[in-house]
């Protein structure tokens, strides 16, 4: 395996998937410690200082050839996923996207490492089963084998592994919890959601309620801060003695949401209300809201008025109604020399303060 380094002069990566919650994260990451950084995602980039805009559509091999086409990588991170109405459509697709990024990209020889975001998936099955089948244990361990059902992530380790042995590079994967960043558009993006939530709350004088069950009420469970998942990935792949392993990547503190919803709820200005007898998702309690953030958006100047594109009520409703609780074990990172750790309420307030800066909610 190749020798891997920080020169940062002489490190080129590709971020595949960069206008995503963990992409964009990591992009301003590499820019900012001197990387030459190319982001590559379906649309091209806005706002990303330092960083190349490439443009692909990375279920298509040819688009993808095209796309990186004459640039000598020594890096991979690949962050995006697509998803599609079954898993074996997911599997389909995914491990075809990762696929198609790692034949272009490895025979160069000059690829060192190549890192991967997954998540809790891996221990709670994928969309159609979601944390109703044949789960781990809490707290959820990296050497735990793969549930016997089938799984995209599990797919596109398949994909990175061979890849890997063909072409000889070290390589990571990185099971972030949900991710606490700032994407708009994003599908999965609990933080803006729970922000927009409030923000719709307090315009029409309503409590600020949760959506979810009374297990993730009173469960423990953990978080994932996109600024650390990006320093977990650069330290993966820029430390020589780390071995190529799966590393779970979470803040390092653990919270209960009844803990945590009221302190939110203050950040954002808004009066909380807990769980009461029932889930009250919030497909069902922002039906019909569009027309209103619209407007909202309107007077308020704010940067998106579709709705859709700075709220995932069914991601949030998804993780807020896990009939288990949900953390991890953080030791193989603790013990390989990766120690850092993110305060989750402190991550929330920054990423609202970030949205209120960029006019993504209002001040």
């Amino acid at each position: 395996m190749r020798v891997r380094t920080e020169d940062s002069g002489k490190n080129f990566a590709v971020v595949v998937g960069a206008t995503g919650i963990s992409g964009r994260a990591l992009c301003r990451e590499l820019a900012q410690r001197g990387w030459r950084v190319a982001g590559l995602s379906r649309r091209a980039l806005t706002s990303l200082d330092g960083v190349e805009s490439v443009q692909a559509d990375l279920t298509d091999a040819e688009s993808v050839r095209s796309a990186l086409a004459g640039l000598d990588l020594t890096h991979v991170f690949f962050t995006a996923w697509s998803r599609m109405p079954t898993e074996a459509e997911n599997i389909t697709v995914n491990s075809a996207m990762v696929r198609h990024v790692l034949d272009v990209a490895g025979p160069s020889g000059h690829v060192r490492h190549v890192a991967l975001v997954t998540g809790l998936k891996h221990y709670l099955g994928p969309f159609e089963a979601y944390a109703t089948g044949e789960t781990r244990d809490t707290p959820f361990h990296e050497e735990e084998p793969r549930l016997p059902a089938p799984n995209f992530y599990y797919a596109q380790e398949d994909e990175l592994w061979k890849a890997a042995e063909r072409y000889q590079f070290t390589w990571s994967v990185h099971r972030s919890h949900t991710i606490i960043g700032h994407a708009v558009g994003n599908a999965m993006n609990m933080g803006m959601t729970l922000a927009v939530q409030a923000a719709l709350c307090r315009t029409e004088g309503r409590p600020f309620v949760f959506p979810g069950n009374e297990v993730q009420w009173n469960g423990v469970t953990d978080m994932t801060d996109a600024g650390l998942l990006a320093r977990q990935m650069i330290w993966a792949a820029t430390t020589g003695d780390v071995p190529s392993q799966a590393y779970n990547t979470a803040n390092g503190d653990l919270f209960r949401w009844r803990w945590m919803w009221p302190r939110i709820a203050e950040l954002l200005d808004v009066e909380p209300e807990g769980y009461l007898a029932r889930p009250r998702p919030l497909e069902e309690q922002m039906a019909g809201e569009a027309d209103t953030w619209r407007r909202l958006a309107e007077r308020e100047h704010l940067a998106e008025p579709d709705i859709t594109r700075v709220a995932s009520w069914w991601h949030t409703d998804s993780d807020l109604n896990r009939p288990i609780e949900c953390f991890t074990d953080m030791t193989r990172s603790r013990s390989a020399g990766f120690t850092e750790y993110v305060h989750t309420l402190t991550s929330f307030a920054t990423l609202f303060d970030t949205l209120r800066r960029e006019r993504v909610i209002p001040g």
